[in-house]
């Protein structure tokens, strides 16, 4: 699926429909370079899952858990990592394998533990577009 976004509004609300559709088990992989949205796009996810928390990039926590009523939410930012094996420490498979909706920042960095089932979601930026255009694909595979 490719979507379009020119502004970070649009980028939000795709995101939301997105995290609307989400289910318990999926893990969503986010790709993208530095200031591409990630952020924006994780809190429009977010609340289309139904979380209204205050929604930051957990780069130096490396995971952030938010609960909601229906189930939680593991947001991770693999940016720091640089070697898979560090996610033992955090007990990752809990998290993989657990209950809740999974979005991984920076994916590609701990590619090797991540499950196959996972959905890879890309956000590239075209300035002969505009500044503000994204492209957004959403893949069951991994792409790149």
């Amino acid at each position: 699926m490719e979507y379009k976004s020119y502004t970070e509004e649009d980028t939000f609300n795709i995101a939301k429909e997105i995290g609307t559709n989400a289910k318990a088990g999926d893990i969503f992989c986010l790709i993208g370079d530095l200031g591409v949205g990630k952020t924006i796009f994780s809190k429009g996810f977010a609340q289309g899952i139904g979380i209204t928390d205050h929604i930051t990039s957990p780069t130096f926590t490396i995971v952030q858990v938010y609960d909601n009523i229906h189930m939680p939410l593991y947001h991770f930012d693999m940016y720091r990592i640089e070697d898979s094996s560090e996610l033992e420490y955090i007990g990752y498979e809990d998290y993989f394998f657990g209950d809740g909706i999974c979005l991984v920042e920076w994916a590609n960095n701990v590619e090797d533990v991540i499950p196959k089932n996972s959905i890879w979601i890309y956000i590239d930026k075209d300035l002969n577009q505009g500044f503000d255009y994204r492209q957004i694909l959403v893949s069951e595979r991994k792409l790149k």
